[in-house]
């Protein structure tokens, strides 16, 4: 079986590590996003799929834009794959990359479809507070993950997990469910999408990391760890762990400082203990360690700066 892989993160990279161990494929061909200055210094890293590809000898495009590459688009259509297989590759296929491949277009989605279609189905299920998530491998058409469904596969989600913790066990159940489905693809009958179940996982802003506390604190914090932030004393103050709490208090209020535990904080849905945080500059930390060394009180208030 000749395969395509279309991806990009870490994420796609146990998906494409299972292809490549399963001696019935043969991977023909790696597609992924162009390599993007990361950190401090804006050092132009290569994407994880990249690496991997590169390090196994595999034949790799990485076009700005797939559609307007013909050279690109003329390669992949002359490797005569049998499936592109597509996990978190980052580009909406055209109509013609959809036709290229002789039995179709595979993606593997991170949710349990037509829940949460789009770029961030992980951080947007944590933030909605759902307590079952899972994989969806679907047959890809040309609207935002609304092709027909193959398999599926389920788990209840901790109420302490944050997205690194979601996402590191998503990538391995979208790997498994890859290549049941490729394997078992002429006995799968596809089923339609009910549009009128779905919801929607659109890209994260910035402005989303600015930690409201009237809203759902806790899932804010898990969903887009850890860039969630409120300020301390004029300074800003990441907020990486959390936990939900009894307590009941005004919304950003230091309601009791917890001995070697934390912090508890009134929020619009109950309250929260912070366990871990991170000052501007520095490393993350307890936030009990961080409490001593501020001499945080309880009725001192977050978020005003």
């Amino acid at each position: 079986m000749r395969l395509i892989f279309f991806g990009t993160p870490d994420y796609a990279v146990p998906s494409l590590t299972a292809l490549l161990a399963e001696p019935f494929f043969e991977v023909v061909g790696v597609v992924s996003q162009p390599d993007r200055p990361q950190g401090r210094g804006q050092k132009i890293v290569p994407t994880p799929v990249k690496a991997l590809a590169q390090a196994k000898g595999i034949p790799l495009w990485q076009p700005e834009r797939l559609r307007k590459d013909e050279s690109a688009l003329q390669a992949l259509d002359d490797l005569k794959a049998d499936f592109f297989v597509v996990v978190a590759y980052g580009q909406i296929l055209s109509p013609q990359v959809l036709a290229m491949p002789a039995k179709g277009c595979i993606n593997g989605h991170a949710s349990l479809l037509p829940k949460y279609r789009g770029a961030a189905p992980i951080q947007w299920c944590l933030y909605h507070g759902e307590a079952e998530t899972g994989v969806t491998t679907m047959l890809m058409d040309a609207g935002m993950d609304t092709g027909p469904m193959l398999l599926k596969t389920a788990f209840s989600l901790p109420i302490d997990w944050n997205a690194q913790q979601l996402a590191d066990k998503l990538s391995g159940l979208t790997a498994e469910l890859l290549i049941q489905t490729l394997l078992q693809f002429d006995q799968i009958v596809p089923e339609p999408q009910d549009p009128s179940q779905s919801s929607s996982a659109p890209l994260i802003r910035k402005e989303q990391y600015w930690l409201d506390w009237q809203g759902p604190v806790h899932n804010q914090v898990r969903a887009f760890y850890p860039y969630v932030y409120t300020f301390h004393q004029k300074e800003r103050l990441r907020i990486l762990e959390t936990m939900p709490h009894p307590s009941q208090g005004d919304c950003g209020v230091v309601l009791e400082v917890l001995k070697n535990q934390g912090f508890i904080v009134g929020t619009g849905t109950g309250a929260v203990l912070v366990l871990q945080v991170q000052p501007a500059s520095k490393n993350p930390q307890s936030a009990w360690e961080y409490a001593r060394a501020r001499d945080l009180v309880a009725g001192e208030v977050l978020g005003e700066k």
